[in-house]
């Protein structure tokens, strides 16, 4: 996506003619402007020359961010976030209102508060119109970007909301300088009673209130604009200016720029991290808060990632540089949110048709007004009123800023905690979704295997039994011994020396120590060696139910406990589950494991429903279905997740997970805890809510101000409205719908007080792949019962080498069943092929 900066802007009808124009030209595939940042997105291969002269044919001005406008105008946006509008709205507003008090002292002070006027005014009305025509004129002057985005507006045939501005206050003026005239010729006849009259017809502090108390409402909602951002800009400002970089052994100050990857670059106690890196020396806490939304530092040492933007709190580190620029964390979130910023959500698409034509029919409405109470028999002074009154009292901005200001506090409100939408639509739709699958490891789970349970047999301590597993686990290269091996080396143990060490591939380890015999592994190998293991029959069953793996170990035949390894839930998984059903989302989770362990932790995690054995194709498939119940957002942290995540309706990608995970996604939750997936949810819910409210108030505020204003219960209750409060009203619409997503940034988004509970979802039923979906596709299936194989990585290993097979479709792998269930469609893989390669694993093939 390439972006401009647009200036000119000053209303919904503005932006959408702009969308208009640039959606022309060729090679532009899709178009958003934001009235909000004024910025825009365009995707496609249109050159940005072609796009630029697009904006300026429309009227506004154009450039491509980081550069320099080009426009009549030479007022560029060059940093769309910072607010240059306050101070120049103040600043104008100022100069307007020390000549409108002037104004309203000369046409009305001497009727409202008695004030004296001149002497050379005193019995001189036409003296007493030419001054106030002056001061009109004065704040007119003041006031002009009006009348000059207005009637530009009005000659390129597109209307906004500055062109009902000017034409509100240009016709009170005309009307007033006509009547001017008219009393001029009383006076010079000398019927001064004539020329006394026509005072209380003239408008010229209608025509400059207007103007002053329309600038009072865009100083307040440029005001509040800027505080939209305040989350974007709170990101840029991290990025650090300097690093001190080590070059040929000197350490320089460079500017952060001039980083380049490989760098080796040292941080000091209160220093932010100028760019990503891995610490190779030194140990420290960094403060990651700014881009996690964790107040807890986290320890860093030798090898530990940090980020740029990020503080060191205490120790002395020094780093080498592996993504810099563009390519750092910092700068990636601050794209995304700026994309997202820039992106149009689906609600917006009503106002912006609205918006579209909504400035053109306001005038017709104007128009028609006049018109109408003259042929009634009104005065042409009160006539014209109340089409003034129309015209100054509609708001096409409050329809335009309705969704992207929402939109835009929604987004910085969620990169503040951490979770990133990448578009628009992407935190619209994820308040919308009823269905939640989430992967299992990595997401559910830890992703890696840890020690469970210590059971030591009677008459042994829980150190006897793992100082033996130690000495037999430290040799193996088995992700499960890595798990047993972490757990004795926290304890304080050391390995003790063996020799005769061998490993049984699919069984387990056996080695001398002290002359006794160590054996450790599968129920299967230590049972086969005369072991006795009736007594913990049962609790190998119970673990097994729970989905863990039980390891036996033994000495001289003696059965020494049991060691209960396990991929453990993630400490906040059971709770962001409960919290997502308690908002009435159904969850499902999708594994590759065998029906047995992935229903033992469902169970444990709390989810509605499982679909176990699920390949990565068959993630996509499974999505597919779920997504005939409502709308559904996948939760997925791996490469073989990236096609669910793609087909999903909303992606969430874990943080920590793969780059292809995280591109494939829609929304990045940078902590890499569940619970923020209930959490954005809540914020995207939060958004739909506040531009419902936003569009409402806009259409209601519009709805009910026109009528009001083109008189039509004058004739019922008598309701007239002043062209002067009109301009009010309008001031403050906007600034109303502006000041109402603010409060999004009140939201405590982990806070599930205020969620509300939607309609159940159709009740369904999750079918693990079986005989039913190969019926269904015409598909075949082999059963393989195969001895050795102890744990899930043992399942993974021949699953991956069946499905190396041409010939095999998928494999369905079981190591407590001792099974492995091919699938295949046209070419049968002998049974001889399907021998061969499980036994190349070191596993038996025995039927």
């Amino acid at each position: 996506m390439e972006q401009y900066n647009v200036t000119g802007m000053s209303c919904a009808a503005c932006s959408a003619r702009v969308e208009k124009a640039v959606s022309q030209v060729e090679g532009v595939t899709s178009c958003a402007v934001s009235l909000l940042t004024h910025s825009m997105g365009v995707e496609g291969t249109a050159l940005p020359e072609a796009v630029i002269a697009a904006v300026q044919g429309a009227g506004y001005g154009a450039s491509v961010k980081g550069t320099v406008a080009t426009s009549s105008q030479k007022s560029p946006v060059e940093d769309p976030l910072a607010d240059t509008e306050t101070p120049l709205l103040r600043r104008r507003l100022t100069a307007s209102l020390v000549f409108l008090v002037l104004l309203m002292v000369v046409s009305m002070g001497h009727m409202m508060g008695h004030l004296p006027l001149p002497s050379r005014l005193e019995g001189n009305p036409v003296g007493i119109g030419l001054v106030q025509l002056l001061l009109a004129v004065t704040v007119m002057v003041i006031n002009q970007k009006f009348f000059v985005s207005g009637f530009r507006g009005l000659l390129h045939r597109s209307p906004n909301m500055d062109t009902l501005v000017a034409l509100g206050s240009g016709a009170s003026f005309v009307y007033s300088v006509c009547i001017l005239f008219t009393m001029t010729d009383a006076q010079a006849k000398g019927d001064m009673g004539a020329a006394m009259s026509g005072l209380h017809e003239l408008y010229f502090e209608s025509a400059a209130m207007i103007l002053a108390l329309i600038t009072v409402g865009k100083m307040l909602e440029a005001r509040a604009k800027g505080k939209t951002t305040n989350a974007l800009r709170s990101l840029m400002k991290l990025a650090p200016q300097t690093a001190s970089v080590i070059r040929d052994g000197t350490e320089i100050t460079l500017p952060v720029e001039q980083v380049r990857k490989g760098d080796v670059f040292v941080v000091r106690p209160g220093e932010h991290i100028p760019v990503d890196g891995a610490v190779t020396e030194g140990s420290s806490a960094v403060d990651e808060s700014a881009l996690t939304g964790e107040s807890i530092p986290v320890d860093k040492t030798a090898g530990s990632s940090v980020w740029a933007g990020t503080v060191n709190q205490s120790g002395f580190l020094r780093c080498e540089a592996t993504k810099v620029g563009e390519d750092t964390t910092l700068s990636q979130i601050i794209q995304l949110v700026s994309d997202a910023a820039a992106t149009k959500a689906p609600a917006a698409k009503l106002a912006d048709k609205v918006s579209g034509v909504f400035v053109p029919v306001v005038m017709g409405i104007g128009l028609l007004a006049t018109v109408v109470w003259l042929i009634a028999g009104a005065s042409f002074g009160f006539a014209l009123a109340r089409g003034i009154s129309v015209l100054v009292i509609s708001c096409p901005c409050a329809l335009g800023l309705a969704t992207p200001v929402a939109i835009m506090v929604g987004s910085g409100k969620g990169a503040g905690q951490g979770i990133l939408f990448k578009t628009a639509a992407a935190l619209e739709e994820t308040g919308r979704v009823r269905i939640v699958a989430l992967d299992k490891t990595g997401t559910v789970t830890e992703g890696m295997p840890r020690v469970t349970d210590l059971l030591p047999a009677d008459g042994v301590s829980e150190t006897e039994l793992l100082t033996a597993a130690l000495a037999l686990e430290s040799r193996s290269e088995h992700p499960l011994a890595g798990a047993i091996v972490e757990t004795a080396r926290g304890k304080g143990l050391i390995p003790s020396d063996v020799t005769g060490f061998t490993a049984l591939p699919g069984s387990g380890l056996t080695a001398v120590r002290n002359g006794a015999v160590l054996r450790g592994g599968n129920f299967r190998f230590i049972a086969s060696h005369a072991v006795s293991t009736e007594s913990v029959a049962s609790l190998y069953e119970t673990l097994t139910a729970q989905g863990k793996t039980p390891l036996f170990f033994a000495e001289d035949g003696r059965l020494l406990g049991i060691i209960a390894v396990a991929d453990t839930l993630k400490p906040d998984s059971p709770q962001a589950i409960r919290e997502l059903r308690d908002m009435g989302i159904r969850v499902v989770m999708l594994t590759g494991d065998n029906e047995r362990t992935a229903r033992a932790i469902g169970s444990q995690a709390g989810v509605d429903d499982v679909a176990a054995g699920v390949l990565p194709d068959g993630k996509q498939r499974v999505i597919g279905e779920l997504q005939r119940y409502g709308k559904v957002a996948m939760v997925g942290d791996g490469i073989n997740d990236a096609p669910a995540l793609t087909s999903a309706d909303v992606g969430i990608a874990i943080g920590s997970g793969t780059d292809v995970a995280i591109d494939a996604a829609d929304v990045v939750l940078m902590k890499s805890r569940l619970r923020d997936v209930p959490a954005a949810i809540r914020l995207s819910r939060a958004v739909l809510r506040n531009i419902r409210q936003n569009l409402f108030w806009a259409f209601f505020y519009n709805a009910v101000g026109i009528p009001l204003a083109a008189g039509v219960w004058i004739p019922l209750w008598g309701w007239q409205l002043n062209p002067m409060f009109g301009a009010a009203a309008m001031s403050l619409s906007s600034f109303c719908v502006v000041s109402n997503a603010l409060r999004l940034n009140l939201l405590d988004i982990h806070s599930p007080r205020h969620d509300k509970i939607l309609s159940p979802v159709a009740d369904f039923a999750m079918e693990s792949n079986g005989k039913e979906e190969a019926e269904m596709f015409g598909k075949h299936k082999k059963t393989i019962k195969v001895e050795g194989m102890m744990c899930e990585h043992c399942e993974a290993r021949v699953k991956k080498a069946l499905e190396a097979l041409d010939e095999v479709e998928k494999a369905e792998v079981s190591h407590q069943k001792g099974t492995a269930v091919v699938t295949y469609q046209d070419a049968e893989p002998s049974d001889e092929l399907l021998r061969t390669t499980v036994e190349a694993q070191g596993y038996q093939v025995i039927a």
